[in-house]
């Protein structure tokens, strides 16, 4: 049980950096920016959901094996991530995103900030995939 959880906790950390890597610089580098940013609103979404679907399966199985704390822990703040950015955060970015294209001043400010917020939540999300990974590698 506890390779299926590294395995998927393998799989989301993967899905994660393939989509800030690859995915979102591709989408950058060949749309214009106004079909870009579209095309991402639309993704992200889907992004979040995927993560929230495997990040559940990661702490039901990490709960099932008895993984320990670490391991279950680690599952179920990545879980609770997904859905914060998903059903907040992203919402609030698109907000700020739509005031900021409409000229006004101060969102592009607020775009940036809660931007910034994303990426540092999906670095904590994959520091907590590779940790709980390696602990119960050498656990």
């Amino acid at each position: 049980m506890q390779g299926l959880l590294i395995s998927l906790f393998g799989a989301l950390a993967g899905s994660m950096l393939f989509f800030a890597f690859a995915v979102a610089p591709t989408v950058f580098r060949s749309l214009p920016a106004e079909h870009a940013g579209s095309f991402l609103r639309t993704l992200f979404p889907r992004y979040y959901l995927w993560g929230l679907v495997v990040a559940l399966a990661c702490t039901l199985s990490a709960w099932l094996a008895d993984a320990g704390t670490v391991a279950i822990g680690a599952s179920v703040t990545v879980l609770v991530l997904f859905v914060y950015a998903r059903q907040f955060l992203m919402p609030a970015i698109n907000r700020a995103r739509d005031r900021d294209l409409a000229g006004d001043a101060q969102a592009g400010a607020s775009f940036r900030a809660l931007h910034l917020q994303s990426v540092l939540i999906n670095a904590l999300q994959l520091i907590l995939l590779l940790a709980a990974s390696a602990y119960l590698l050498w656990v």
